[in-house]
């Protein structure tokens, strides 16, 4: 959705004053706000309320966050503004910490979502942190949690979800992680640039069957969101040239035997508690009739987890 003008948002600014206004906000800390990724009107009222209040806002494109600022009528001045992106981020902290200091309210904003996954904010929230600076989480929109909604995850055997976020560029690093997100028992989120998913769609080719939910320009006007085969992936993005425009979120389900591969899991640690990781494999392939394979990357993971 593109920007709408000033006195559309006009009301919204009137109402996060009347809901959010009372409210404390202490002085000297850092407030990690969330903003839309897409739709404009996905800004929270509270959201709205603290940028309007904060003495900076540190984003990471001053010329985007500005724009973003004055679409729902807030403009603050050059000076309010500063500079914290992946480059510069642990130099950033500095200014930062000196802001809160002197007893500032920062709010942090990245393009879109929430800060912090996969976008700038996690190095600069640990190193206030470590300096005892208050972080204070003002909640929104998130990809993420968006695409896992909609996407019916049956999480019966394996309860929760892996965020794995953007695979390695390089196609043998991507495929070896992916070959170690296949013998999880979770649904796995992925996240992917659209100069990237055709490559991302063929290295999954070989989860075959495992389904696959796809979210393209969530909230936007042409959101779209499907689930699909892993193996059938590539030719549905190659069956029509809009589906590889905008940035992805990719939901991995959970294999269809979940529960069968938790107990699994639990013959092999039971295994290896007395006997050497190989032979443990063999004997719970025997058991289980899994692959030896998938089995031996279970029980290295398996063996990480125990290792203090």
């Amino acid at each position: 959705m593109g920007a709408l003008s000033n006195k559309d948002y006009g009301p919204a600014l009137h109402a996060a004053q009347s809901a959010a206004g009372a409210q404390h906000y202490p002085q000297g800390c850092l407030y990690v706000v969330a903003t839309p990724i897409g739709n404009l009107a996905d800004i929270t009222l509270r959201a709205l309320h603290l940028l309007a209040l904060a003495d900076t806002v540190a984003c990471e494109d001053t010329r985007h966050t500005q724009t973003l600022l004055r679409t729902y009528g807030i403009d603050k001045p050059a000076a309010q503004l500063l500079a914290v992106h992946q480059h510069n981020e642990m130099q950033a902290a500095q200014e930062v910490a000196a802001r809160l200091r002197q007893g500032q309210r920062v709010a942090y904003v990245s393009d879109a979502g929430t800060p912090g996954i996969s976008d700038p904010g996690a190095r600069l929230v640990a190193q206030l942190r470590q300096h005892g600076l208050r972080v204070i989480p003002l909640p929104g929109a998130s990809s993420v949690s968006a695409l896992l909604s909609a996407a019916g995850i049956d999480d019966t055997g394996a309860p929760g979800f892996v965020f794995a976020g953007f695979l390695p560029a390089k196609a043998a690093e991507r495929a070896a992680a992916l070959e170690d997100l296949k013998a999880q028992a979770r649904a796995v989120v992925l996240l992917e640039a659209p100069h990237r998913i055709e490559a991302l769609a063929r290295a999954l080719a070989v989860w075959g069957m495992r389904a696959v939910t796809v979210g393209r320009e969530l909230t936007k006007q042409f959101e779209d969101i499907h689930t699909l085969p892993a193996a059938e992936l590539s030719a549905w993005l190659a069956a029509d040239g809009n589906r590889l425009r905008g940035e992805f979120t990719l939901v991995l389900h959970p294999p269809a035997n979940a529960i069968e591969a938790v107990q699994d899991d639990r013959i092999l640690a039971l295994l290896m508690q007395h006997l050497p990781l190989k032979t443990a494999v063999q004997l719970s392939a025997q058991i289980s009739g899994e692959s030896k394979n998938t089995l031996y990357v279970r029980a290295l993971a398996l063996k990480e987890k125990s290792t203090p």
